[in-house]
């Protein structure tokens, strides 16, 4: 393995990681409301890829980018759905943590890459193989599984999955480096975040902690967010995609493992056997892409 490839491992392994934590810091500000932590998250996001843009001395390069969404309509639309869509599985996602739903976010990014073939196969119109199929009727088993043994549906794990897929089709069509496209979609929403924070914040940051403490880990969100958002930028440069899509389930199998072990949540045999049927049909859709991307490679060799 050249250096190259080798650091781009390791910033990926220290993003899957970083995002695997991220239930633990949402914990720390969980006597902050969901909506007030995300309105928070969104300005300091924006305030930090900001900062990084002056830094790396990108401002030109952004500016110009920003002209060419504006007079691009499609364009301009599909980052406006795409900023709400995050800011919707980032609420979503927050909420569910702070309101003790740690194993269901974890259920969500599992079924996530499943929800994206749907989603590539309605909208993008690509191809879906039989073992693709077969995952995707697994995971849905694994669901409808965990419906009929509590009569609940798991609203939260099929919400994150929906919206970070459609978010990831938009941010393909869009075709934006991480760093532009996570500001213009911050710099979109904090007009919003910040007039709600005005009219709807007062009082609601008291709690569990001091206020000094509290606002400092409001503004981390923006770090919390940001980092391993351009460390996977920055990864995915340099290594396979194959490896990328093994890597990415290092993060939701962490919130599992919190959310079983650090945070006592019930995880019972129903969840056991869900969780069973997700893995395999991820295992198989794992199988295919690699065999698809191989059979690329001696194509093009």
């Amino acid at each position: 393995m050249n250096q190259d490839r080798k650091i781009g491992l390791l910033y990926a392994l220290t993003a899957y990681l970083l995002w695997g934590l991220l239930p633990i810091y949402w914990k720390l500000v969980d006597h902050v409301p969901a909506d007030i932590t995300l309105a928070n998250r969104i300005i300091w996001s924006f305030v930090l890829m900001v900062l990084i843009i002056l830094v790396l001395k990108k401002q030109k390069a952004f500016i110009t980018t920003c002209k060419q969404i504006l007079k691009d309509r499609k364009k301009l639309l599909n980052m406006i759905s795409a900023s709400l869509i995050i800011s919707l599985n980032w609420l979503i996602f927050i909420w569910a943590v702070t309101n003790d739903h740690v194993i269901q976010t974890s259920l969500g990014y599992y079924i996530n890459p499943l929800i994206s073939i749907l989603l590539g196969v309605i909208v993008l119109k690509e191809k879906l193989s039989r073992r693709q199929l077969f995952s995707i009727i697994l995971a849905a088993i694994g669901v409808l599984n965990l419906t009929f043994s509590y009569g609940v549906f798991p609203w939260i794990a099929i919400l994150l999955a929906v919206t970070f897929a459609l978010y990831g089709l938009f941010k393909k069509i869009v075709n934006l480096s991480s760093i532009f496209s996570l500001t213009i979609e911050t710099m979109i929403v904090t007009p919003v975040a910040l007039i709600y924070l005005i009219l709807f914040s007062n009082g609601a940051l008291t709690g569990g902690t001091s206020q000094i403490a509290t606002t400092l880990l409001l503004i981390g969100t923006g770090i919390a967010t940001a980092v391993p958002l351009l460390l996977f930028g920055s990864a995915v440069l340099s290594i396979p995609l194959t490896m990328v899509g093994f890597l990415q389930y290092i993060a939701p199998t962490i919130m599992l493992v919190l959310g079983i072990f650090l945070y006592n949540e019930p995880f019972s045999q129903a969840h056991l056997f869900s969780f069973i049927l997700i893995w395999i049909a991820l295992i198989i859709y794992m199988s295919s892409s690699i065999r698809t991307h191989s059979k690329r490679i001696k194509k093009q060799a």
